[in-house]
């Protein structure tokens, strides 16, 4: 298959192999008294104020396009003005005390214009309120919108982040959201900045052969994925592949530009690094010679980006015989499969892989040095 055909596929039906199945959602694990989930009573007003404090975080990412129309838009601003019980709101607290809008976000994006009269009412059966803005309607009207309580559910920072997570992927009534997704707004910040650069680069594109799609943002989890095992201690991996990702990002955040920098340099590294010697197989199970791509593997992608990160180009192209060599020999050991494969999640088959992946690398580069 030529490189155009396989930038060709369609990434809406390739799979992706190794990343472990989504955290189980029943809670039963959890201790009831770490799910701490408060509730307080708002005015539009005030949540509107909050918002535009910052205290309310309305991530252009995470939202992707405000998707309403225009009409469901109005339906809700009459619902309000002729006193209609809203749902409840559902909001995740950051470390910082910001709350994340986690259910809701499409009806308070809906206040914010109506109030900024970038919203004109489209309700042909309410000729008192068809074609207005907020500043067309009577005191009266303006207060009842402003005045409207909001119910909101707030969950925790202090809560477990798997739990979290679960929570969020329950209680979202909207476009159903990926746990990448919740994490960037979660974390927002210089970490989430770096993975949307790095997932929009072309030289990443190439080397994941545009398998990853960038709606889901499971582009930017391949990035978080390098950032978690280059930037942690792999012995502090404890089952948690969400906990793991999340801690990456919260150490991103606390980094300077000079390190997030560095940071990319050694990500690009590695990306040309191993698109130099598998390329359109890279980061997928493959045998020499092998035409036909295999799907993308993410624990595979997991040792061989960042066991790579730290060699030089020169190096590599240096050693290319050698290092497909020893990969291929790695790639046919049943008990490595296994960790990339099945339950690849798990402490031991996380620390396996990286172990052997190790080994092989050295080996090869500690011969030649030698």
């Amino acid at each position: 298959m030529s490189t155009e055909n396989i930038d060709k596929v369609n990434e809406d039906v390739e799979e992706i192999e190794g990343l472990g199945k989504d955290e189980d959602d029943s809670l039963g694990e959890y201790p009831i008294d770490t799910l701490l989930i408060r509730n307080e009573t708002r005015t539009v007003h005030d949540v509107l104020r909050r918002i535009d404090k910052g205290a309310f975080v309305m991530d252009p990412d995470f939202q992707r396009d405000f998707i309403w129309s225009d009409d469901k838009q109005s339906k809700l601003i009459e619902s309000v003005l002729m006193r209609i019980p809203l749902p409840v709101f559902y909001l995740g607290e950051d470390d910082q005390g910001r709350m994340i809008v986690v259910d809701g976000l499409q009806r308070l994006s809906t206040f914010d214009r109506f109030v900024k009269n970038k919203l004109r009412l489209k309700l042909s059966n309410q000729i008192d309120l068809d074609k207005k803005f907020f500043q067309d309607l009577s005191p009266k009207l303006q207060n009842r919108i402003e005045d409207c309580n909001l119910i909101l559910y707030i969950i925790d920072s202090k809560v477990p982040e798997r739990a979290r997570l679960d929570i969020f992927e329950r209680v979202n009534g909207g476009v159903p959201l990926t746990r990448q997704q919740m994490r960037n707004c979660l974390y927002n910040g210089k970490a989430t900045r770096f993975l949307k650069s790095e997932a929009e680069r072309e030289l990443f594109k190439k080397a994941t052969g545009r398998s990853l799609k960038n709606q889901s943002m499971r582009d930017r989890e391949f990035v978080n994925r390098f950032c978690a095992f280059h930037l942690l201690p792999i012995e502090d991996y404890k089952d948690d592949m969400d906990d793991w990702l999340a801690l990456a990002l919260k150490k991103m955040n606390k980094l300077n530009e000079e390190d997030l920098h560095s940071l990319s340099l050694q990500f690009q590294n590695s990306l040309q690094n191993n698109y130099c010697l598998f390329r359109d197989h890279a980061f997928r199970k493959h045998t020499p010679g092998q035409n036909r791509r295999s799907v993308l593997n993410a624990s595979l992608w997991d040792v061989m980006i960042t066991g790579l990160a730290k060699y030089s180009h020169d190096q590599v192209q240096s050693h290319a015989e050698q290092l497909k060599n020893q990969y291929y020999k790695l790639i046919n050991d049943e008990k490595f499969v296994w960790s990339i494969t099945y339950g690849p999640n798990s402490p031991d088959r996380v620390r396996h892989r990286f172990e052997e992946t190790q080994k092989m690398l050295e080996g090869v580069f500690n011969a030649y040095s030698s």
